[in-house]
């Protein structure tokens, strides 16, 4: 009760709220952020930037470099690289030559420094560069104005400063230092560039104004994607009449949907789609961003006469009107570090972006089951108890997780001993039950002589430091709280040790590791994170680099868990602020939702943002953080939450238990059901994350993705694509019998799960719902591997054998494919330790072939069942052969679904094997 009651006077006198929607007055407005409000405003009749051409050097095969001119300040300089990457991928750099203080290039997120590839340059008769570097990509660089211009396929794509917008601001002395004026009194006094207030917060601004704007235009878009995190439309909408998008990584109490505000992660990269091609743009900066997006008409005849090929067709002569998305983006400090992906297709961008930034590794087979969490559960009779209402009710789930106030007094890697006495024997009672354990660690640090985390990183100096040099302090959810300085590496592996068993006395091999409050959250501190003018180790400001923070926690949180089982199990790690190269170590929620309806809803479109800018393993909390959901609202839930790749309850401290077996018996009934339907899809699940691992392609899709010409698809986000196999359309509406559902692709067949009725692609159909589910839809052409029989947890059913679920397609035919490993370690890297298999249907005859014949994984899983969705007629006779094996199994055939079910065939999942139906 007493720390009840502290935390009660913590929300008070920092004037948190508790429970209630977001305080907007607490977070800037773009016109409150000084250099967002000069870098908006800013709108040239022409560029004042050129390009020298006769500076031209070719540093390498692949790079180009160019001096870059302000003619408005002769005086500043600007370097201009160009590199041509494989993959159809460019990347453009541009900085100062020569300033007065470095400016920070970004570290920690690409995984190699990419790959050059030399293109084709010539020199054109309109003062330009052009540059070809493969048969797909190609480059226009206008000298007079500086402009770029992008094609794939002689296609015109992309378009950088055509609306003049470029404007970088270089670091200069302060009008009035040593006697001097200043460059120009005027622009250089204005409000904001040399230092700031917000509310009671003075940003000190020791280097003043260091911005960068550009804008970079979609040509022949109407539809954009990504920069995420905003709990807004998955199509980007138009700024016109709202502030941009913006970029800062903050902690936001119950956030308010459907406007542009910052939320807790930021990855700078934004996709655009249309029928003839799909396209990226990522800007490499971990500053706070700002990203206007318009949707706007360009008249072709306003395009320079010298760009031959427009579209393909179309003359600069035409007085046609095309579509254009203009985007203005402004960043606070850093350089113009950006990356262009040409594509073409959609898989080619998401390859293109995760080479350079990473992809998530195949998760613990556990991890991508169902979840159970809150704020808190009280003790260890607590987590017993919470355990075996999973068993008695007979519902699956692989994790309980553990909040802050597990802890002792908030100090992360203790436990708090008169409520967990003995956790090792906690996690181990789990453990027999083939269930795991998260705890929370988030990145505060108790100021207390008496912790030894804290007086460890105290008498060696790891804590972040204030501008005049002593350590910074805030306040948090332990009071007055230190933050460590992840940017020295030094002290990231220390925090990383801190995972040792050693080191976090009470922890075992099977607890796993929470990041809160890492964006970070600092209760007192401007808009509840650190000052802009605190300084990191290099001695560059949070100002440089606020938004890498809470991904250098996580990672260090993952390598920690790596080294502390030498190298063998594969850690699980969730956080909540995130940055692009985030899904290489760390799983993603969405952090403080609602229990509302509209919370349920645009879970969707945050994820599918999230998915699409590489951050693939992803979820929203079931049930949502704050409030009290109704039985209605939660099953909604649970059943939209099954099909999503992360799948977690988690509520608030003032909520009432909502534990799954608590809304009656009806509702556990169909909690169960939605829990239980998650499982059977695991081999489906951990197949899709294994192939992510090793094409980029998220699990979770926009249904442009496999249906990249279907303009129905462009702006979709009440349904999504789960691989190339499931539709999914989330009920997200009370009281609802009815929903409308698009079905994409020209002859394309899809299947409903439950009742196999067949529905015609390229089509809408009104669909009668009830509480038993929701609609999800195989895809006709898809084998789908499932786990039907029924088991408390995942790594249970390790063994199990598989069900196939074949939906044939227009041709009777269908592909599809399973992926098996001991689900927990990294024998299948360093051992070569899995299975990989391959399924074709075609010509009445039903493969499996090895898609690498030199793995090897021991398994007592074999074919249990085949189901054939569509099959036209009852057949005479099923065989099947395996090696020198052949047996007849049974069959039945249903003709009013069209559907074949053949029982017990027998082959192991590890044989080659031919099903022949007559």
């Amino acid at each position: 009760m007493i720390k009840y009651f502290y935390l009660i006077s913590l929300f008070l006198i920092l004037n948190i709220p508790s429970a209630v929607s977001v305080d907007r007055s607490n977070f800037k407005t773009c016109d409150q952020s000084s250099f967002c409000r000069r870098q908006r405003k800013y709108k040239p009749d022409t560029t004042p930037y050129e390009v020298d051409l006769s500076s031209m050097k070719k540093i390498a095969n692949g790079h180009l470099q160019f001096v870059l001119l302000n003619t408005v300040k002769p005086q500043v300089k600007f370097q201009l690289d160009l590199y041509t990457l494989e993959q159809n991928s460019l990347r453009v750099k541009i900085n100062e030559v020569n300033p007065i203080r470095k400016r920070y290039e970004v570290e920690n997120v690409l995984i190699t420094e990419p790959k050059l590839v030399d293109a084709t340059i010539k020199k054109t008769d309109n003062n330009q560069i052009e540059g070809r570097w493969s048969i797909a990509a190609k480059f226009i660089l206008n000298a007079k104005p500086f402009r770029l211009d992008l094609f794939t396929n002689d296609i015109f794509v992309i378009s950088v400063n055509s609306k003049n917008m470029f404007n970088f601001e270089h670091y200069r002395q302060k009008p009035g230092t040593n006697g001097e004026a200043g460059e120009n009194n005027n622009e250089d006094n204005e409000d904001g560039m040399w230092e700031e207030t917000f509310k009671t917060h003075h940003d000190s601004k020791p280097y003043g104004p260091s911005s960068i704007g550009v804008d970079v235009n979609f040509l022949n878009f109407e539809n954009v994607y990504g920069i995420p995190e905003h709990a807004d439309a998955f199509s980007l909408r138009s700024t016109h009449d709202t502030d941009p998008y913006r970029l800062f990584n903050l902690d936001i109490f119950e956030y308010d949907i459907g406007n542009p505000m910052a939320l807790y992660g930021a990855v700078p990269y934004m996709l655009a789609h249309n029928e003839q091609a799909t396209v990226g743009f990522f800007w490499l900066n971990a500053a706070e961003g700002w990203i206007d997006v318009l949707n706007d008409k360009l008249n072709t005849k306003t395009l320079l006469s010298s760009l031959t090929s427009f579209f393909g067709t179309k003359s600069t002569n035409d007085n046609s009107e095309v579509p254009e998305v203009t985007t203005h983006w402004m960043f606070e400090a850093g350089i113009f570090d950006g990356f262009f992906f040409m594509g073409p297709t959609p898989n080619d961008v998401f390859r293109q972006y995760t080479t350079l930034t990473g992809v998530t590794p195949t998760p613990p087979l556990w991890s991508i089951a169902y979840h159970q969490c809150r704020w808190n559960y009280n003790d260890e009779d607590d987590v017993r108890g919470v355990n075996n209402g999973f068993e008695q009710h007979q519902i699956p789930v692989d994790v309980i997780w553990l909040d802050i106030e597990h802890t002792n007094g908030k100090r992360y890697f203790t436990w708090d001993t008169s409520k967990f006495p003995d956790p090792e024997k906690m996690q181990d009672d789990l453990a027999a039950y083939g269930r795991r354990m998260v705890t929370i660690t988030d990145p505060h640090i108790k100021k207390d002589d008496g912790y030894h985390v804290y007086a460890e990183a105290k008498s060696n100096g790891y804590f972040v430091k204030t501008k005049d040099g002593s350590d910074y302090e805030g306040w948090c959810w332990p009071g007055t709280s230190m933050w460590l300085d992840y940017f020295n590496r030094d002290i990231s592996q220390w925090y990383s040790q801190r995972f040792t068993y050693d080191n976090y006395k009470g922890s075992t091999r099977n607890l796993f590791i929470w990041n809160d409050m890492n964006e970070p959250s600092v209760f007192n501190g401007p808009e509840v994170t650190f000052p802009k003018d605190i300084v990191h180790h290099g001695g560059w400001e949070n100002r440089d680099v606020h938004n890498l923070y809470g991904m250098l926690q996580h990672g260090a949180s993952f390598h920690g868990l790596v080294e502390r089982s030498h190298g063998n199990a594969r850690p699980f790690v969730l956080t909540r602020s995130f940055f692009a190269g985030s899904q290489r170590t760390a799983a993603v929620w969405t952090g403080d939702n609602a229990a509302h309806w509209s919370h349920l809803k645009i879970a969707v479109p945050m994820l599918l943002s999230l998915s699409v800018t590489g951050i693939s393993f992803v979820g929203a909390d079931v049930g949502g953080f704050f409030g009290n959901p109704d039985a209605k609202l939660l099953v909604r839930w649970y059943q939209a939450a099954a099909f999503q790749p992360f799948f977690r309850e988690h509520a608030h401290i003032d909520t009432a238990r909502r534990e799954p077996w608590l809304f009656g018996d009806d509702n556990t009934r169909l909690i169960r059901q939605a829990i239980e339907q998650r499982y059977s899809y695991l081999p489906f699940w951990y197949t899709l994350f294994y192939t992510q691992e090793k094409n980029g392609v998220p699990p979770m899709l926009p249904l442009w993705f496999h249906f990249p010409r279907d303009k129905n698809t462009f702006k979709t986000e009440d349904s999504f694509m789960i691989g190339n196999g499931l539709l999914v359309y989330p009920v997200t509406e009370a009281d609802t019998n009815q929903v409308s559902i698009y079905f994409p692709g020209e002859n394309t067949v899809w299947y409903d799960i439950r009742t196999f009725t067949q529905h015609n692609g390229s089509e809408t159909a009104l669909i009668n719902v009830d509480m038993e589910s929701i609609p999800v839809y195989q895809r006709g052409g898809a084998i789908i591997p499932q786990r039907l029989r029924k088991r408390r947890a995942a790594m249970l059913a390790i063994h199990d054998p598989i069900t196939l679920v074949v939906a044939l397609d227009r041709n009777n035919e269908a592909e599809g494919e399973l992926y098996l490993d001991d689900g927990q370690t990294y024998d299948y890297r360093q051992k070569h330790q899995f299975i990989h298999r391959h399924f074709t249907f075609k010509n009445n005859e039903l493969q499996s072939t090895s898609l690498d014949p030199t793995a090897k994984f021991e398994t007592d899983a074999w074919i249990e069942r085949i189901i054939i969705h569509g099959y036209p007629k009852n057949p005479t006779r099923v065989k099947i052969h395996s090696g020198d094996k052949q047996a007849v199994p049974l069959h039945s055939y249903q003709d009013t679904t069209q559907t074949l079910i053949i029982r017990r065939p027998g082959p192991s999942v590890t044989a080659d094997w031919t099903l022949t139906i007559a």
